[in-house]
């Protein structure tokens, strides 16, 4: 049985790659409507192909860039223009860029503000009227560093949690209409976990793979997590079976976070 019985529809943002290409995946395989959006229109539309030739489903690609206001409004417009309105909205951005707090100035922090919890908050602005009308969910991709603070990502660790508070500000404010939930991701296996075990192995002289090793050492299941098991809980968290979960931020981690 699909997780959306009923007609849904769904919008996730920066899904061409990555954990938001696996969300729309997971996401269409259960039966809902989806449209997703890139930067690249043409990486949208081959991310749309695939997910369309491994599922079936009609999948709408739309270009955005998060960072853009009006690109945020847009984006949501069109969405609920093609699918004939919407019921999810999963937020999602490219991570910030990696580096210490020296290495950053107010540009960079802009950029990071602008990409990380602005685009949130205005993708969820545009997306409430539409998410009012039917009822609704509000799925955010955030990070473990929301939980606690990871080496050498200073951006990701301040303002992941300004994007935590707000959905869980949100929960109770929108509640009983519209459901908010947070999805943190660790260690799962995506192109900027490549990339960043790639700088870490450069910064301290030696291989990616050993610096992979250790990383799945220090995983309780012994391993980094594969973007479809990220992608499914992420599609129950939109579900109707998730329907008594609003103002939670679930981990899918493999128990890398251990504190309570």
């Amino acid at each position: 049985m699909n997780l959306f019985p009923t007609p849904t529809s769904a919008l996730v943002t920066a899904a061409s790659s990555g954990l938001g290409f696996a969300t729309a995946m997971e996401l269409a395989r259960e039966g809902a409507s989806v449209a997703l959006c890139s930067r690249d229109l043409a990486r949208a539309q081959a991310a749309a192909q695939e997910i369309t030739a491994a599922t079936g489903a009609a999948v709408v690609a739309l270009e955005a860039d998060v960072r853009d206001a009006e690109a945020c409004r847009r984006v949501v417009e069109e969405a609920a223009g093609a699918l004939g309105g919407l019921n999810v909205l999963v937020c999602n951005a490219g991570g910030p860029a990696p580096g210490g707090f020296e290495r950053f100035d107010d540009a960079a922090w802009t950029e990071a503000f602008e990409l990380t919890l602005m685009s949130t908050v205005r993708l969820t602005r545009a997306a409430l009227p539409h998410l009012r009308a039917g009822g609704g969910r509000i799925l955010t991709i955030v990070s473990s560093s929301v939980k606690r603070p990871l080496p050498n990502l200073t951006l990701s660790n301040v303002l992941r949690p300004a994007v935590h508070g707000l959905m869980k500000s949100l929960s109770t404010e929108l509640a009983p209409d519209i459901a908010v939930n947070c999805i943190a991701p660790g260690r799962v296996l995506t192109e900027r976990i490549q990339e960043l075990d790639e700088a870490r192995a450069s910064r301290e002289g030696r291989t990616w793979e050993e610096v992979r090793a250790q990383t799945e050492r220090e995983i309780p299941l012994g391993r980094l997590g594969d973007p479809a098991e990220f992608g499914r809980v992420a599609a129950f968290l939109c579900s109707p079976a998730a329907s008594y979960i609003t103002g939670s931020t679930v981990l899918v981690d493999g128990g890398a976070v251990t504190n309570l």
